[in-house]
């Protein structure tokens, strides 16, 4: 007789209580316009390739253990050293290793809208969130985050799903009166926000966080990395994973960030395209937050004049079957009348608005 075992009632009370992360929508088939998770719409650099290809006959070797090389590239480029630097498996390993060292049983503060996989890193350590909440003019409201009193605050600079940044004078404002860490995820800042990088020499509590999935094209290989304090760096040490980025993630990730050319030449296209989707929104008249990031955030109006949460669900929904993909967030006052798009080609930015077109006319 087959002897049953309850996995659900047998998990960890928090890991019971667990809601996972939701990524946008993977599409199957081919003939999809993909403009919904913020990848960048070029490959990476070519140099990629050849250093991938030159380290396939080691992959019978362990990877170097810390990605020291790197750790060092990296830091030269900001002026700090290896110690200064971490590497992980994708930001979103950073994030984690944070929380397990870092946020005590009051739980972690973020604003809100903002990334959703914060919860879910302090979710999976029992952890808690504090809530700051932002209001439509996107402004950060410093005074609220020094009152959560968190040991722990994440504030991703460019905001997502917005697009807007925040001045370095309004971070650093937090950073001279809170007691705890600050981390500024900066996943999206190649395309226009300011790092808080430099604001390192001057405060310990800091630590920024990168990603190249974004402007480096390197999504699929999931490397990111954070650089703050030797102190800091020197405990999330200790929590990483033993070998956390394998041997071509690493070299993949040195090869991208060191051709400086490649890099700006796609980035300046990104932008560019940015702009100019942008302006053709405003041309409809539709309210789009100013974004220094890979995507637009916009609010729909239809042919009738009307906006809000039932006109964003319908132009999603029309885009959709128009094998356009977008993101939709239905689930917070701020972002319910909004769609997020990101930034593509030239070409796929046309079909999306061709189809905007098609719905304006139809709705």
């Amino acid at each position: 007789m087959k002897k049953l075992f309850d996995a659900t009632a047998r998990a960890l009370p928090h890991v019971q209580e667990l809601h996972a992360y939701v990524p946008g929508e993977q599409p199957q088939g081919e003939g999809w316009v993909k403009l919904n998770t913020n990848e960048n719409p070029y490959p990476p650099s070519p140099k990629v390739g050849e250093a991938v290809a030159a380290e396939v006959s080691q992959l019978r070797r362990y990877p170097e253990p810390i990605s020291l090389e790197l750790r060092g590239v990296i830091g030269r480029r900001f002026g700090l050293t290896a110690k200064n630097v971490i590497i992980g498996n994708g930001s979103d390993n950073i994030l984690d290793l944070i929380t397990r060292c870092y946020v005590s049983k009051e739980g972690a503060g973020h604003t809100v809208p903002s990334y959703s996989l914060y919860p879910v890193v302090a979710g999976m350590s029992g952890k808690g969130m504090i809530d700051v909440p932002f209001t439509r003019s996107m402004e950060l409201d410093v005074d609220a985050m020094v009152a959560a009193k968190a040991p722990v605050f994440f504030l991703t600079s460019p905001n997502a799903p917005t697009g807007v940044a925040f001045p370095l004078s309004a971070i650093e404002a937090v950073l001279q009166r809170i007691d705890g860490i600050l981390v500024v995820d900066e996943a999206y800042v190649d395309f226009g926000g300011e790092s808080a990088v430099a604001l390192l020499q001057d405060y310990e509590n800091l630590v920024v966080v990168r990603t190249f999935s974004k402007s480096y094209g390197l999504a699929g290989m999931r490397v990111g990395f954070g650089v703050a304090s030797e102190g800091i760096i020197a405990m999330l040490d200790r929590v990483r994973d033993a070998y956390n980025v394998d041997r071509i993630a690493q070299v993949a990730a040195q090869a991208a960030f060191e051709d400086v050319a490649y890099f700006e030449a796609q980035r300046q296209k990104v932008i560019a395209t940015r702009e100019s989707t942008l302006g053709q929104l405003d041309a409809l008249g539709w309210f789009t937050y100013p974004s220094a990031a890979n995507l637009l955030f916009t609010e729909p109006t239809n042919a009738a004049g009307e906006s809000g949460a039932i006109v964003a669900a319908a132009l999603f929904e029309h885009l959709k079957q128009a094998r356009v993909l977008v993101r939709y967030f239905p689930n917070h006052p701020l972002t319910c009348s909004f769609i997020r798009v990101s930034v593509g080609t030239d070409a796929e930015m046309e079909a999306f608005l061709t189809a905007v077109t098609s719905w304006l006319n139809h709705a």
